[in-house]
């Protein structure tokens, strides 16, 4: 890479790379001492986001959706591609899977035929009438038989801009292909899901997750306990970004991770916590559980929605009475309704515990 600087009336070609440095004030070209560009490229490493650091750049590299990775690997092999329909919850290798498709490709030139676009961005019509269709319409660089588009987030479009779009993707399908990525395919119209080969992803089990966690652990030079894993894995809920976010948090503090501060930096409350929260409102002890929960949410800083929803995973594997669990997972349901439609949380979570207590009093 060259930088131009002007010189006494004259244009110079300078040397610009991470071993020079131009001092703006006297015009003069530095080379930094190995030291110093060691010390820079350090400084960048710890600032780099470990989910970015450790995306997968092949197919291969993806783990926990073997199936998908060799049905997409068969594209490749083909050259040939359809319009495609990613579909599942966050975190589980939708948008690696389409870049690292598109790397596949077209090579190191993959940027100059890729282009992603987030529809929760721009979700009107305008977006499909200006970018997506110009993007379409013109010719594919190189020697590429045609260009792809992934559009994350597809299904926060509105019906008439997926109905723009169902156009686009017929007028233009031999110079470009379409990726769509969602949350949840039944926000996709018919006409889309009918032009596209629907892959559904699945939640990454835990075996996929400490894959992934190990690996990354060994590359920083991180000690983590099994206990610290097992923490990971119950916090991301089959999410590879909210497992990787968790272990970089927690490396800022030190290089052992232990579980105690996996829960802390990411905000959970433990397992035992949860039980023992449960295990007070069904004894229909609501001064203890009441304590317990102020603590939760007061003093660790735990957000109400996070803990209807460990509640919830706690009393679906808890070994209890049929009616009553039901009565339970209703209670939590409507808390949590109530919640998104803007109720005071401090009452409404203790309106679910005194609901608990009250639920566990009439089936004894």
């Amino acid at each position: 890479m060259i930088a131009k600087r002007h010189f006494f009336g004259q244009d110079w070609i300078l040397p610009c790379c991470p071993g020079y440095v131009v001092h703006e004030k006297n015009n003069i070209v530095q080379k930094q001492s190995s030291h110093t560009t060691r010390k820079a490229m350090r400084m960048d490493e710890n600032h780099t986001i470990w989910i970015e650091k450790y995306r997968p750049t092949k197919l291969a590299d993806i783990v926990g959706q073997d199936e998908i990775v060799e049905r997409l690997s068969s594209y490749v092999k083909s050259g040939n591609l359809p319009h495609l329909l990613f579909t599942g919850s966050a975190g589980v290798g939708k948008t690696t899977a389409a870049v690292t498709l598109a790397r596949e490709f077209f090579g190191e030139s993959w940027q100059m035929n890729f282009r992603e676009l987030n529809a929760s961005d721009e979700r009107g019509i305008d977006v499909v009438r200006n970018q997506i269709k110009e993007f379409a319409r013109t010719r594919p660089s190189g020697e590429a038989a045609f260009k792809i588009l992934f559009l994350d987030e597809a299904d926060a479009l509105t019906t008439d801009a997926q109905a723009a779009l169902r156009r686009t993707m017929e007028s233009y399908a031999k110079t470009c292909r379409f990726i769509l990525s969602c949350n949840y395919s039944s926000k996709i119209i018919d006409p889309i899901q009918s032009r596209c080969a629907i892959y559904r992803f699945r939640p990454l089990a835990p075996q996929a997750v400490k894959e992934e966690i190990g690996r990354i652990a060994v590359q920083e030079g991180l000690k983590v306990t099994p206990e610290a894993m097992d923490a990971m894995v119950y916090i991301a809920q089959g999410d590879m970004r909210k497992a990787i976010n968790a272990l970089q948090g927690a490396a800022i503090i030190s290089t052992t991770i232990e579980a105690p501060m996996v829960y802390s930096i990411t905000s959970n409350a433990r397992p035992d916590e949860i039980e023992e929260l449960i295990r007070l409102a069904l004894d229909g002890e609501f001064d203890g559980a009441e304590s317990l929960l102020m603590h939760l949410l007061h003093e660790r800083g735990i957000a109400p929605n996070e803990l209807i929803n460990q509640c919830y995973r706690a009393l679906v594997k808890r070994p209890m009475d049929r009616a009553l669990k039901v009565e339970l997972i209703d209670a939590l349901g409507e808390t949590d309704f109530r919640l998104s439609e803007g109720a005071d949380s401090d009452i409404q979570m203790e309106a679910l515990i005194a609901r608990f207590v009250l639920s566990s009093t009439k089936k004894r």
